[in-house]
Protein backbone atom coordinates (compact mmCIF):
# COMPACT_ATOMS: atom_id res chain seq x y z
CA UNK A 1 0.00 0.00 0.00
CA UNK A 2 1.24 3.50 -0.86
CA UNK A 3 2.47 5.85 1.86
CA UNK A 4 -0.54 8.15 2.40
CA UNK A 5 1.57 11.09 3.58
CA UNK A 6 4.02 10.93 0.65
CA UNK A 7 1.32 10.43 -2.01
CA UNK A 8 -0.99 13.02 -0.46
CA UNK A 9 1.76 15.64 -0.19
CA UNK A 10 2.87 15.09 -3.78
CA UNK A 11 -0.75 15.22 -4.96
CA UNK A 12 -1.65 18.52 -3.28
CA UNK A 13 1.56 20.14 -4.46
CA UNK A 14 0.75 19.13 -8.04
CA UNK A 15 -2.99 19.88 -7.78
CA UNK A 16 -2.64 23.43 -6.43
CA UNK A 17 0.18 24.24 -8.85
CA UNK A 18 -2.23 23.42 -11.70
CA UNK A 19 -5.15 25.14 -9.95
CA UNK A 20 -3.15 28.37 -9.76
CA UNK A 21 -1.81 28.43 -13.30
CA UNK A 22 -3.33 25.80 -15.62
CA UNK A 23 -6.81 24.66 -14.55
CA UNK A 24 -7.57 22.82 -17.81
CA UNK A 25 -4.75 20.38 -16.96
CA UNK A 26 -6.64 19.33 -13.81
CA UNK A 27 -8.84 17.20 -16.08
CA UNK A 28 -6.19 14.48 -16.11
CA UNK A 29 -6.78 13.90 -12.38
CA UNK A 30 -10.48 13.04 -12.71
CA UNK A 31 -12.52 10.34 -14.49
CA UNK A 32 -16.13 10.01 -15.62
CA UNK A 33 -17.09 8.47 -12.27
CA UNK A 34 -15.40 11.24 -10.26
CA UNK A 35 -17.57 13.61 -8.23
CA UNK A 36 -16.98 17.23 -7.16
CA UNK A 37 -19.14 19.02 -4.62
CA UNK A 38 -18.33 22.73 -4.80
CA UNK A 39 -20.18 24.91 -2.29
CA UNK A 40 -23.03 22.37 -2.23
CA UNK A 41 -23.31 21.99 -6.02
CA UNK A 42 -22.57 18.51 -7.38
CA UNK A 43 -20.69 17.84 -10.61
CA UNK A 44 -19.92 14.36 -11.95
CA UNK A 45 -17.47 13.41 -14.67
CA UNK A 46 -14.30 14.98 -15.96
CA UNK A 47 -15.96 17.46 -18.33
CA UNK A 48 -18.49 18.74 -15.77
CA UNK A 49 -15.85 19.07 -13.05
CA UNK A 50 -13.43 20.83 -15.37
CA UNK A 51 -16.23 23.10 -16.58
CA UNK A 52 -16.93 24.21 -13.02
CA UNK A 53 -13.27 24.77 -12.17
CA UNK A 54 -12.74 26.83 -15.32
CA UNK A 55 -15.85 28.97 -14.67
CA UNK A 56 -14.69 30.18 -11.25
CA UNK A 57 -14.96 33.97 -11.06
CA UNK A 58 -11.21 34.46 -10.75
CA UNK A 59 -8.24 33.60 -12.91
CA UNK A 60 -4.76 33.80 -11.50
CA UNK A 61 -4.54 33.08 -7.80
CA UNK A 62 -2.17 31.85 -5.13
CA UNK A 63 -3.11 29.06 -2.73
CA UNK A 64 -1.49 28.99 0.69
CA UNK A 65 -2.23 25.87 2.72
CA UNK A 66 -2.64 26.15 6.49
CA UNK A 67 -3.09 22.47 7.29
CA UNK A 68 -2.81 19.10 5.53
CA UNK A 69 -4.03 15.72 6.78
CA UNK A 70 -3.71 12.35 5.08
CA UNK A 71 -5.17 8.92 5.88
CA UNK A 72 -5.21 5.60 4.06
CA UNK A 73 -8.81 4.64 3.29
CA UNK A 74 -10.22 1.18 3.92
CA UNK A 75 -10.88 0.85 0.16
CA UNK A 76 -7.16 1.15 -0.65
CA UNK A 77 -7.20 4.85 -1.46
CA UNK A 78 -6.05 7.95 0.36
CA UNK A 79 -8.09 10.64 2.07
CA UNK A 80 -6.67 14.18 1.86
CA UNK A 81 -8.01 17.13 3.89
CA UNK A 82 -6.60 20.64 3.49
CA UNK A 83 -7.41 24.10 4.76
CA UNK A 84 -5.95 27.34 3.50
CA UNK A 85 -6.37 30.66 1.75
CA UNK A 86 -6.89 31.58 -1.89
CA UNK A 87 -5.43 34.97 -2.75
CA UNK A 88 -6.96 36.22 -5.98
CA UNK A 89 -5.09 38.57 -8.25
CA UNK A 90 -6.09 42.17 -7.56
CA UNK A 91 -7.90 41.35 -4.29
CA UNK A 92 -6.66 42.42 -0.86
CA UNK A 93 -8.39 39.80 1.25
CA UNK A 94 -7.82 36.08 0.61
CA UNK A 95 -10.69 33.60 0.89
CA UNK A 96 -10.43 30.84 3.49
CA UNK A 97 -11.32 27.36 2.25
CA UNK A 98 -11.29 23.69 3.11
CA UNK A 99 -11.13 20.80 0.66
CA UNK A 100 -11.29 17.02 0.88
CA UNK A 101 -10.05 14.59 -1.78
CA UNK A 102 -10.40 10.82 -2.01
CA UNK A 103 -7.62 9.43 -4.18
CA UNK A 104 -7.72 5.93 -5.63
CA UNK A 105 -4.93 3.96 -7.32
CA UNK A 106 -5.22 3.85 -11.11
CA UNK A 107 -2.61 2.73 -13.68
CA UNK A 108 0.38 3.08 -11.33
CA UNK A 109 -0.80 6.52 -10.22
CA UNK A 110 -3.82 8.02 -8.44
CA UNK A 111 -7.03 9.68 -9.58
CA UNK A 112 -9.50 11.85 -7.69
CA UNK A 113 -12.73 9.93 -7.14
CA UNK A 114 -14.25 12.48 -4.75
CA UNK A 115 -13.53 16.18 -4.22
CA UNK A 116 -15.41 18.44 -1.78
CA UNK A 117 -14.71 22.18 -1.58
CA UNK A 118 -16.10 24.79 0.82
CA UNK A 119 -15.32 28.43 1.47
CA UNK A 120 -15.07 29.11 5.19
CA UNK A 121 -16.98 32.20 6.21
CA UNK A 122 -16.37 33.38 9.76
Amino acid sequence: MADAEAVGSAFISYYYQLFESNRPALGTLYQDQSMLTFEGQKFQGTQNILGKLQQLPFGACKVNLSSKDFQPSISGGIMVFVTGNIAMEGEQHPLKFSQVFHLMPFNNSFIVTNDMFRLNYA
